[in-house]
C-alpha cells in the first residue's frame, strides 16, 4: 500500500482559498469537508488539507507563522511539462497569487520551475524535471571527475 501524504496548511479565508486552488484545477473531497477546512486532492496519495486558522491552532499548541513575513516551508508539485508548469504558474497569479522570483543558482537545464504565494502566504513550487536529461547530465558530470 502506498504511503499517503495530508499536509496540513491555515487558512484565514477558507471559501477564498478553495476559490483560488479551483482556478488552478484543483479538485475537493466533500466528504472531508466542512466550515472548518477542506481536502484537496493534489494526486491519488496526496492531499493538502486547507484548515481556517482557528480550527488548525486546535492540532497545535504552537503559534501559527505568518506565512507573509516568514517561511515555513516550500510545497513543491510535480507537472508533467514546462507548459503544465506555465499553466499552473499562471492560473495562480491570475487568482491572485504572487509571483515569487526564480533563484538564480536553481537554474538547472533539466529542471523547470516557476514559484508563487497562494492567499495566505504560503510558497507553492511547480516542476518539471526532464528526467533523460538529468540523467544524461549526472553521466556527463561523473565522466568529467573520474577523468
Amino acid at each position: 500500500m502506498a504511503t499517503t501524504i495530508y499536509v496540513n496548511l491555515p487558512v484565514k479565508d477558507l471559501s477564498a482559498s478553495v476559490a483560488f486552488f479551483t482556478q488552478l484545477g484543483f479538485h475537493f473531497n466533500p466528504q472531508m469537508s466542512d466550515e472548518r477546512g477542506t481536502c484537496m486532492i493534489i494526486s491519488d496519495t496526496i492531499y493538502v488539507m486547507l484548515l481556517v486558522e482557528p480550527f488548525f491552532q486546535t492540532f497545535t499548541a504552537k503559534p501559527l507563522v505568518n506565512a507573509h513575513q516568514a517561511n515555513e516551508m516550500i510545497l513543491c508539485v510535480s507537472a508533467d511539462s514546462r507548459a503544465e508548469v506555465d499553466r499552473l504558474a499562471d492560473a495562480a497569479l491570475a487568482a491572485g497569487g504572487i509571483a515569487v522570483p526564480q533563484q538564480p543558482q536553481n537554474d538547472m537545464e533539466f529542471m523547470y520551475d516557476r514559484n508563487f504565494q497562494d492567499l495566505d502566504g504560503h510558497l507553492w513550487n511547480i516542476m518539471y524535471m526532464d528526467m533523460d536529461l538529468a540523467c544524461a547530465q549526472q553521466a556527463a558530470t561523473s565522466e568529467t571527475a573520474a577523468q
